[in-house]
């Protein structure tokens, strides 16, 4: 697993829950002590799994390389920045792993991702007879799931289909992101994004919002954003004639996010700064990124579990034709109580929606389920497998048929 931040954490934790699965484990990110305090952790919760711990920049292809080969693992499970998939994809191929990530890849200097970078590696998988599994996490991940389950136990065509994703905890913190704030901040100031009828639909951010409402929560108002998945799903699944996104947040959030966009602090390019140097002997001309400078002042995503009250809920919300020839309509969802997710792995929900995931796509393919040549989205697979463990792993899913979806 490369990576050790809060989906990572989660990740290692419910690896070292399932040792019927995994047997063998190592961990590697830039500073290797932040992986060894995962792994005291884990030991300190009575987890007995021997996990092994190392140094790599994910993005050095030689050093991946170099740390593949010595390991020899299986699988690798991505879970560093979506700025590195394409160096993690590269040294699995070299050195003969499969691969899994959560999110699709985006280059650090331009604030877009889309999986084509990805897509464009199949053929190299296909030869090598490796398997790279794509986007399992919840959102791109269980959503797609849900749509795959849907579509082969409830649904003749899918027509319409409605992703909502609620945050509906409060951690305490004036402002702070749930995950690497950098990934966050670049994704919500995007233009939205949607399909409808054969093409993508564009708005400006957050620009079409409604009220929703979210079970055990209650009316949220939900944004319109662009989010990777719809972009596979409508190619898997061609009768979808309108997918979209929604995700929600507060205004006392929105208000902070504008604050930031005005005075340039989301800005991405460099910009010159005179900085005094550490001897106290004069200044230096040094560049930074002003959002990776906001990044090192906010909060910690990792930090956040403790104090952090509350649920998430995600989920699909579908209407099409069923396998009774008439129209219906079915949502499927997950609720996740951030105090839970702390308790059992120190890390608040929207780390584990993510985590668990990625640990349940690694059995699959562990388990030799989900195992084929070639680069593949996870709807690709059999759901029935995933959304089986989900109910063992800690994100219990509900559904409701026939109810009003408010889209």
């Amino acid at each position: 697993m490369i990576g050790a931040g809060g989906v990572a954490t989660v990740a290692a934790f419910k690896i070292a829950q399932n040792t019927d699965v995994f047997t063998e484990f190592m961990i590697a990110s830039r500073r290797k002590a932040k992986c060894d305090k995962i792994v005291e952790d884990i030991h300190k919760a009575g987890y007995k799994l021997d996990i092994k711990t190392a140094q790599v920049d994910a993005d050095d292809v030689e050093q991946l390389k170099a740390l593949f080969n010595d390991y020899k693992p299986e699988l690798v499970i991505n879970l560093a920045l979506p700025y590195q998939d394409l160096t993690i994809m590269d040294a699995c191929l070299a050195c003969g792993c499969s691969y899994l990530d959560t999110a699709n890849y985006e280059p650090k200097d331009e604030a877009h991702f889309e999986y084509s970078w990805q897509w464009a590696y199949r053929e190299r998988f296909e030869q090598a007879g490796l398997t790279a599994i794509l986007g399992c996490g919840f959102d791109p991940g269980v959503t797609s799931i849900y749509t795959a389950y849907a579509a082969k136990h409830h649904f003749k065509e899918i027509q319409y289909l409605d992703i909502v994703d609620c945050n509906a905890g409060d951690h305490h913190k004036a402002f702070a992101t749930n995950f690497n704030p950098e990934i966050n901040i670049r994704e919500i100031t995007q233009k939205g994004l949607y399909w409808e009828d054969g093409k993508w639909v564009e708005t400006e951010p957050l620009e079409i919002h409604k009220d929703l409402t979210y079970p055990e929560i209650g009316p949220r108002d939900s944004y319109l954003l662009h989010h990777e998945e719809i972009e596979s799903l409508v190619i898997n699944y061609p009768t979808i004639k309108r997918a979209r996104f929604w995700m929600t947040f507060g205004q006392q959030y929105l208000k902070h996010l504008e604050v930031i966009q005005n005075i340039g602090m989301s800005r991405i390019d460099e910009v010159e700064y005179e900085a005094p140097l550490a001897d106290g002997t004069g200044t230096a001309k040094v560049k930074i990124v002003p959002l990776q400078f906001l990044k090192a002042v906010l909060p910690n995503p990792q930090d956040l579990g403790e104090n952090y009250e509350g649920q998430t809920s995600i989920g699909c919300r579908i209407r099409g034709i069923g396998n009774d020839g008439k129209e219906h309509t079915y949502y499927v969802y997950n609720n996740c109580s951030h105090r839970a997710a702390y308790e059992e792995t120190g890390m608040q929900g929207v780390s584990y929606t993510t985590g668990v995931p990625a640990m349940i796509g690694a059995m699959m393919f562990c388990k030799g389920l989900w195992k084929k040549p070639g680069v593949h989205n996870v709807e690709e697979f059999d759901p029935d497998p995933f959304m089986e463990q989900l109910n063992k792993q800690g994100l219990p899913w509900h559904e409701i048929h026939d109810g009003d979806l408010e889209l």
